[in-house]
């Protein structure tokens, strides 16, 4: 479970079900009730928020949280203590017939209830439920809104606490990007070979020694390979980086401690040379004007109070790029929610891959990486933004403002 909200949209930090926390933000939203939905693993954000971490479910069940008074678990007769742990009256069915009278006696008179579903699975992150059961629900009263602003509110936020582990993180992965690039030129002036790999596992050992850990390695993509916005390179597949390479780390890790810390995640671009050529620094400009137009988007909106959503932030750096001839080289979505996992649980800054309609809430952090990918090479550049309550935060600082120069290093 991440981090909680209070009633006023603080973040706590302690890993529990807050009832008082989770009606408030039903409240917020202007609807009668939440209601939970699980069968067969269908749901990981319901386990998740309801910290549920034990218990054997092979029945259906269903658990209603109204936005003030006692919530109501259904649970099978032979898995009655599945939601034990839970507050709120217990209604037990057996049969199928049964489930669907207890249902329509518990939403009756519910006018509307949130649930993991997304209209038009526009934002399938959050769309967990079966049309099958939208329907059934549908057919017990109520009408069904996504709890999309719900979901990010308990899974998204960060803690204060958690800040500064982000912050260290950022702060530790720009050091051991320059120190890969510092590995690359030690290398070349030396006359020894370096390749992909190498690099990559170099990252991986200064993550080690730092205390920190990651869901998979770095990206290390040389030339071409910088052009596959997912390529890794491995013990087996890589390849060697040479003088008047271009070069392109995208790196991502946490603390190790707190179990609750939050990842950081950039990308940065080299050049194995003293100086760049004009190509790549013509569309590394592309890119870092999308990536500066995008957060100044956001910036302006939190700073004035405005509600901003994660597709909005997508196409001012989409646009950007489309409007300078490289529109379909932005081949992924601008940026998305970073927490406890590196890609998490909030609004994405996407209006391509999806269109994410979510607020860009207080006390979240996503990543801005609008890229252009040619044949030769693609640039990519990457920074993580976090949105305080009246302003947004990029740590790691100072952020790539040009390609650097790996051989001039000092």
């Amino acid at each position: 479970m991440k981090a909680s909200v209070a009633s006023k949209g603080e973040a706590v930090s302690e890993k529990h079900f807050d009832l008082e926390s989770v009606q408030a933000a039903i409240k917020d939203e202007e609807i009668d009730g939440w209601l939970f939905y699980f069968f067969h693993d269908n749901d990981p954000l319901a386990l998740s928020i309801l910290n549920l971490t034990q218990g054997h479910f092979t029945r259906r069940w269903f658990y209603l949280v109204p936005k003030s008074g006692e919530p109501v678990k259904i649970v099978h007769r032979i898995e009655m203590d599945a939601l034990d742990s839970l507050p709120g009256e217990k209604r037990v069915y057996l049969g199928w017939k049964q489930l669907e009278s207890v249902l329509k006696e518990v939403l009756g008179n519910f006018k509307e209830v949130a649930m993991q579903y997304s209209p038009m699975n526009h934002i399938p992150y959050v769309s967990r439920v079966d049309s099958g059961i939208v329907e059934l629900v549908r057919s017990c009263g109520p009408s069904v809104a996504t709890s999309a602003n719900l979901v990010q509110k308990f899974e998204a936020v960060w803690s204060d606490e958690q800040l500064k582990s982000h912050v260290k993180a950022a702060e530790n992965l720009r050091r051991f990007v320059f120190a890969a690039f510092k590995f690359i030129k030690e290398r070349i002036n030396s006359g020894k070979s370096v390749n992909e790999y190498e690099v990559q596992q170099y990252i991986c050992k200064l993550y080690e020694e730092n205390g920190m850990i990651t869901s998979s390695p770095p990206i290390v993509a040389v030339n071409a390979h910088s052009g596959l916005p997912h390529y890794q390179p491995n013990k087996d597949s890589f390849s060697e980086i040479k003088k008047g390479d271009f070069v392109l780390l995208d790196i991502w890790a946490k603390q190790s401690t707190p179990n609750d810390a939050i990842y950081a995640d950039i990308t940065w671009t080299g050049f194995v040379g003293d100086t760049v050529p004009q190509k790549y620094v013509d569309i590394f400009e592309v890119v870092r004007g999308a990536r500066d137009a995008a957060l100044s988007f956001v910036s302006e909106k939190v700073s004035s109070k405005s509600v901003v959503h994660g597709y909005q932030v997508d196409d001012v750096s989409r646009n950007y790029i489309t409007e300078r001839g490289y529109g379909d080289k932005f081949v992924h979505r601008t940026g998305h929610s970073i927490c406890t996992e590196v890609h998490a649980n909030g609004a994405n800054i996407d209006n391509l891959e999806t269109k994410d309609e979510r607020e860009i809430i207080s006390h979240t952090g996503f990543s801005i990486e609008p890229g252009v990918y040619l044949d030769e090479f693609g640039v990519r550049s990457e920074i993580d933004a976090y949105v305080s309550d009246d302003e947004v935060l990029v740590f790691g600082q100072p952020i790539q403002t040009e390609i650097v120069a790996i051989l001039s290093l000092e």
